[in-house]
């Protein structure tokens, strides 16, 4: 996930914070606007469908009850996190909430002229050394809400003309989610809800949000186990999981779906961080990507790394990129014929 550039933190009751700066649709890539016709754009999110035929209470139901023994990463932890018990993402049963507001600085389909309405969750089963928002996602920062007050959050954003509801790092806290999503319903909720998310995720977490998910962000950070071990606390299996996730979300959503005013509607939209000494294998990644999507699958190779947190302990990342490992990124993707690059 990005930078937080301004942030508004939660007390006493829900503060939104916004951005003076706005991008113009006229700006949208021309690959951008050219998918309108590679499937029937839906014209409501695909969660109304599931309230309507009434299956989204069972979901609800599934997922809360993994909370009793948690699996909804690849952490696979086990603990009772009903029983205030907590694992490796050192999150409870209550949902965590650093900041909510009208975000700018996402991708281009995802903010058009009122924002993406970005929801920072505390805490993070990754642990990534060079994490920027580090003291959201490691230190917690942040204050617990109930799913009623999450629920409260998505229509204040969707009031304030957001474009969408983006879920940012939201695994731990996938229960909680969907429990207000449907409260939220209630209330009106009608855009898309975004995923975004680090990748690290499991099937069986994925399945259950089939049908409720419209657009998925998953930011594909390591495809050598060894690195990702490294630098992600130890989750060597990282790789295995990322790249299941990546076919399972694709399957779900298909391709970017963009509306007439170039704004996101469905589909997938894959992040890949660029590390210093090609660490993250980003040679591997765009090899992986070509091979197994549509040449047309939305991808953003993002230059933005900074060595923050620790990562000044770590003399292979303590750098930012050259401009020459970024540009050999993009001459690779356009080699493997990836032709809806985010740059």
């Amino acid at each position: 996930m990005g930078k937080i550039s301004r942030r508004t933190f939660l007390k006493d009751s829900l503060i939104f914070t916004g951005s003076s700066f706005v991008l113009s649709p006229e700006f949208l890539p021309a690959s951008t606007k050219s998918h309108l016709k590679e499937k029937k754009i839906r014209k409501y999110p695909s969660y109304l469908e599931l309230e309507e035929k009434g299956l989204l209470s069972e979901r609800v139901k599934k997922l809360h009850s993994i909370y009793e023994s948690c699996h909804l990463c690849p952490r696979d932890c086990r603990v009772d996190r009903t029983k205030g018990e907590t694992g490796k993402c050192e999150a409870t049963s209550k949902a965590k909430v650093s900041s909510a507001f009208p975000h700018f600085g996402e991708e281009a389909p995802l903010i058009g002229k009122g924002g993406s309405g970005t929801i920072f969750f505390s805490n993070c089963g990754l642990r990534c050394v060079f994490c920027q928002n580090y003291k959201i996602s490691i230190e917690g920062e942040g204050v617990e809400i109930s799913d009623e007050r999450l629920a409260d959050m998505m229509i204040k954003l969707q009031k304030m003309g957001c474009h969408n509801i983006n879920l940012v790092t939201p695994t731990h806290y996938v229960p909680n989610i969907v429990n207000a999503l449907q409260k939220a319903i209630g209330k009106g909720l009608h855009i898309p809800l975004v995923y975004n998310t680090s990748g690290y995720e499991t099937l069986d977490t994925l399945q259950l949000l089939d049908g409720i998910i419209d657009i998925y962000l998953p930011d594909c950070k390591f495809m050598n186990p060894e690195n990702a071990a490294k630098y992600t606390g130890e989750t060597y299996n990282y790789p295995y999981y990322a790249k299941l996730a990546l076919k399972e979300m694709h399957r779900q959503v298909g391709v970017l779906q963009v509306g007439k005013r170039g704004i996101a509607v469905r589909g997938i939209m894959i992040r890949h961080l660029i590390l210093p000494n090609n660490i993250a294998g980003t040679d591997k990644f765009l090899k992986f990507v070509a091979e197994n999507f549509p040449k047309t699958t939305y991808l953003n190779l993002m230059s933005q790394y900074r060595p923050e947190y620790k990562a000044s302990e770590y003399p292979e990342l303590s750098r930012r990129i050259k401009r020459s490992e970024y540009a050999a990124a993009l001459r690779l993707a356009r080699k493997y014929g990836l032709t809806r690059l985010d740059k």
